[in-house]
């Protein structure tokens, strides 16, 4: 989106990858963790973008910002992730302007999510947010941006049920094993990993399942002592994940870990085992199916277990599509009024400096000239040829753009501020 200003030029784009294009492996390549993110906003500074915000999720990554040409921010992904160009012109997808502006309260209202109705990303896109104003890279666009996604989300989870009853991944996994393991109650559970779906999960399967065999492993063991203290559970150390898988009949695995952390080798079976893989990348090397009696199930078969919540989640679509148009066209409105106020502001200047000179030439030339009504006379016809051009300006049908480069061209004046 042009602005005459700083932004002269550029563009607001959306680039990125998801779910509905690529597979856990490929987003896996692409995923940013909070090392990656910061090198990006660290190399976006010195590459001279001025504002943006980063979102990477086991769905999803993707950036949103400002631009000459989308692959100065496809190239800042690529480059601070193990996915290449190539890779990313297969699955990836770019949106301009209003389309860029579309998608991001699509995604932060929880109808672009893998399971309809799942708020977890405006969390991500908040936090994204105040990342990139610390590095100076959040300009008066992005937050109010921002802030209107959030403004829509919030409206949405209040005003209709789109995100009614329980159905997320942590949810749908729960209920796999449930479905799929006989007399869960008293099997040994093992989760290895306390991130955020992993902590869900372990909410999950402690109501649901009624079991008290279930271990938690975590590399930083005290965030594990954390969790297991607010339900009871066992910890142990990482150090016997080896050994605790033995014992296991279910594995849940959601470390944040960038390589696979188990496989065949570290396995010792003696009885069936289930493991979910709910990490992005995958954390489970799929040479386990190799050992007889293992079944390995991934994140992006759960998100696809439809039921009647999700069912009647469908019917709210129009509702919540319906308040994100209200939001986005006050947004829309603003964007315009902040585009156009500058060049109001200048033409403003430019017929008050045609005046002031006109009546100091008319006051030296006529005998008793009246200066002062003169002057009301001339600022009312100015207030009133200025707010013509504004509801031009402000009108649905004008082309913006074309419209201030034309009346800049005419009066001779370069946009100002106030």
């Amino acid at each position: 989106m042009k602005n005459n200003n700083t932004l002269k030029h550029h563009y607001f784009y959306s680039v990125g990858l998801s779910y509905k294009k690529a597979d856990a492996e490929i987003r896996g390549k692409f995923s940013l963790d909070a090392t990656a993110k910061t090198r990006l906003l660290e190399q976006a500074k010195t590459e001279g973008i001025e504002s943006l915000i980063i979102t990477s999720t086991c769905n999803r990554t993707e950036i949103y910002g400002f631009a000459e040409h989308p692959f100065q921010l496809i190239k800042l992904i690529c480059e601070n992730s193990q996915g290449s160009v190539e890779e990313f012109q297969k699955v990836g997808f770019v949106y301009k302007n209003q389309e860029a502006i579309s998608h991001m309260f699509r995604v932060g209202t929880g109808l672009d999510s893998q399971i309809l109705g799942d708020f977890e990303i405006i969390s991500q896109i908040k936090t994204s947010f105040i990342q990139s104003k610390s590095f100076g890279l959040a300009n008066a666009f992005m937050e109010r941006l921002v802030n209107a996604v959030i403004q829509a989300s919030k409206k949405i989870k209040t005003d209709t049920e789109i995100s009614s009853g329980a159905t997320s991944v942590s949810f749908a996994s729960v209920q796999y094993i449930i479905k799929n393991v006989e007399d869960i109650g008293n099997k040994n559970i093992l989760l290895f990993g306390t991130g955020k779906i992993g902590r869900n999960t372990c909410e999950n399967l402690v109501k649901h399942t009624k079991n008290e065999h279930i271990t938690l492993i975590n590399r930083t063991k005290d965030k594990a002592e954390k969790l297991a203290g607010k339900l009871n559970l066992i910890v142990k150390d990482y150090s016997e994940l080896h050994l605790e898988l033995q014992k296991a009949d279910v594995v849940v695995v959601a470390t944040g870990a960038q390589n696979p952390t188990i496989d065949k080798a570290i396995l010792n079976l003696k009885k069936p085992l289930l493991i979910l893989d709910l990490s992005i990348p995958k954390n489970v090397n799929e040479d386990v199916l190799d050992l007889e009696g293992v079944t390995l199930i991934h994140m992006d078969y759960l998100s696809q277990m439809t039921d009647e919540t999700l069912e009647n989640r469908k019917k709210h679509i129009p509702a919540a599509e319906a308040i994100i148009e209200e939001i986005k066209e006050e947004f829309n409105i603003w964007t315009k009024g902040r585009k156009f106020a500058p060049t109001i502001n200048a033409l403003k200047a430019k017929l008050n400096a045609i005046k002031n000179s006109e009546l100091d030439f008319q006051s030296r030339k006529i005998s008793n000239f009246n200066e002062e009504q003169a002057e009301i006379i001339s600022a009312r016809i100015i207030q009133k040829i200025t707010t013509h051009f504004a509801n031009h300006l402000k009108d649905d049908n004008t082309m913006v753009d074309e419209s201030i480069e034309w009346i800049e061209k005419v009066f001779k004046i370069g946009a100002i501020t106030r």
